[in-house]
């Protein structure tokens, strides 16, 4: 069996090419990567439902927009908290994944964690991958795989932050972020 290097703490740039819709233009932070498979939330993909809607004693610490994501198409009917912490030590309720990115229990009361959140960002399924299954996508180049960052979890923008990932990058990755929506108009 092949050695899997972690990925996990990284974004997968969704390339222009990527026939899935679930992933046009999407930009996933992988909170687990290994030799067992991947999981990430897609963190450009707000959806209309407000957090109060469904985990109302959350719902004051999401920045904005203060709406639930679609994390990917598997478990649409879970949820999963990320939010950043700045410092080196997270409160009870949170589980660094990777630098200052953790996941949030939800079913901790969140008044735990308040005076330490940086950013909370509230989503519905995931984006899942079995062994290997990333890994070939990569090979095929579906995604591009590039260093995250704290802000990255709470944009204020996310319907431009697949540009914005594309165009910080130092390499011939930044041209990438002018890709039409549409070659064929072109």
């Amino acid at each position: 069996m092949t050695e899997v290097s972690s990925l996990t703490g990284r974004l997968l740039v969704a390339a222009p090419a990527l026939a899935d819709p679930n992933f046009d233009r999407a930009v996933v932070l992988l909170l687990d990567h290994d030799e067992e498979g991947s999981l990430g939330v897609v963190l450009n993909r707000p959806t209309p439902v407000g957090v109060g809607d469904i985990l109302a004693s959350w719902a004051g610490l999401t920045g904005e927009p203060e709406v639930v994501f679609q994390g990917g198409p598997v478990s649409l009917d879970s949820a999963l908290g990320v939010a950043v912490i700045p410092g080196d030590e997270g409160p009870l309720g949170w589980r660094r994944v990777y630098g200052a990115i953790g996941l949030v229990d939800l079913e901790a009361p969140p008044e735990l964690l308040a005076a330490a959140l940086g950013s909370l960002r509230i989503f519905a399924g995931y984006a899942g991958w079995g062994p290997g299954q990333l890994e070939t996508e990569l090979a095929e180049g579906a995604w591009y795989v590039v260093e995250s960052e704290p802000g990255d979890v709470s944009s204020p923008r996310p319907e431009s932050l697949w540009r914005a990932v594309l165009r910080r990058q130092r390499s011939e990755l930044a041209m990438i972020a002018t890709y039409p929506d549409d070659p064929s108009l072109n």
